[in-house]
């Protein structure tokens, strides 16, 4: 075979190996052989075909890998997820009321569907313990919160006394609500917080329900409302 016949042939096999790789690789690698001055013998077309087979494969591979590399485009940054905030989780305090240490109300929603409490969480903060009631099916007509001495309370309808943990207490008054129809955890709280240290219902009877507070120190509180979804937040201060 001459060494014309061999870079035909060889050119020919090239092209079906490059396929559509780089459309400027191939003319670079026939100028090459066809620069290549005239030889004889069968080790030198060896060392040319060799060489031109290496160089393929090193283009290929190169080509294939800069492929693989994602381009994610100028100034693309992956979005860090966001974390929920749970509802008894602090509140910046220049959104919220004063520390009462009297009676007081919350709320004055129109009489209407009975609001059921569906959920009720505490957590412990710099100053204060918090007590969240969520609600379903709307908000509570209005709700009262009526600080005692003591941690005695009165167990409505039946009359009968229990005692809370604590020094102190907060009788919390819910009219419009029940706490039957979607809660389903339990009715009685020890905490181990150093403030709140327990909760307890003592009435759920014809839409009115009471929460009984026990408090470490002085039975003084914050309460207010809050929406999406509708929830009755009590902070009791430390000290």
């Amino acid at each position: 075979m001459s060494n014309e016949q061999f870079r035909r042939e060889l050119g020919q096999v090239f092209d079906e190996m490059t396929g559509s790789h780089s459309a400027a690789l191939p003319d670079r690698v026939r100028s090459s052989l066809a620069n290549v001055p005239e030889q004889r013998g069968p080790f030198w077309i060896a060392g040319i075909a060799a060489a031109v087979i290496a160089v393929l494969v090193v283009a290929i591979l190169m080509e294939s890998i800069n492929r693989q590399q994602p381009n994610p485009g100028p100034g693309v940054v992956p979005s860090p997820s966001a974390s929920p905030t749970p509802t008894d989780s602090p509140t910046p305090s220049s959104n919220l009321p004063a520390f009462l240490c009297t009676s007081s109300s919350v709320g004055a929603a129109p009489a209407g569907p009975v609001a059921f409490i569906s959920a009720v969480r505490t957590g412990t903060h710099a100053g204060y313990d918090r007590l969240s009631l969520e609600f379903k099916n709307g908000q509570p007509t209005t709700i009262e919160l009526r600080p005692q001495s003591g941690t005695g309370f009165t167990n409505s309808p039946k009359g009968d006394q229990v005692t809370l943990a604590g020094r102190n207490g907060v009788l919390v008054v819910i009219h419009g609500a029940d706490v039957h129809t979607s809660y389903t955890g339990p009715t009685d709280i020890k905490t181990g917080y150093a403030t709140l240290a327990e909760i307890r219902q003592v009435e759920d009877f014809e839409g009115v329900v009471q929460l009984a507070l026990g408090v470490a120190g002085a039975p003084c509180y914050r309460a207010f409302m809050l929406t999406n979804p509708d929830r009755l937040v009590i902070d009791v201060q430390a000290g």
